[in-house]
């Protein structure tokens, strides 16, 4: 009996922990048009920001496939691979 009582008890306070949470949400979730409103003021929804983000990320690879290309890391990478070493150098 007393086992079944505290079953009950926790059921009871869990259901109350329940509704409490889900009115809680109800009266923080922002509407629609605040939700509208938020996302517009994020900068990646701008779209010259989003331009600007492209350009950066066009710009640092372009900038990395230049630096893989020239000759001493062309070079570096061919000795690396022959000598099967695991790019440790002597």
């Amino acid at each position: 009996m007393g086992s079944l009582r505290k079953t009950l008890m926790a059921v009871a306070i869990l259901g109350a922990w329940a509704g409490v949470g889900s009115a809680l949400f109800v009266l923080v979730t922002p509407g629609k048009e605040q939700v509208q409103a938020m996302l517009k003021e994020m900068p990646g929804q701008d779209s010259r920001s989003r331009e600007e983000a492209v350009r950066t990320k066009q710009l640092v690879l372009a900038t990395l496939q230049e630096a893989a290309a020239t000759q001493e890391n062309v070079t570096w990478r061919k000795n690396w691979l022959s000598s099967g070493s695991g790019g440790k150098s002597l």
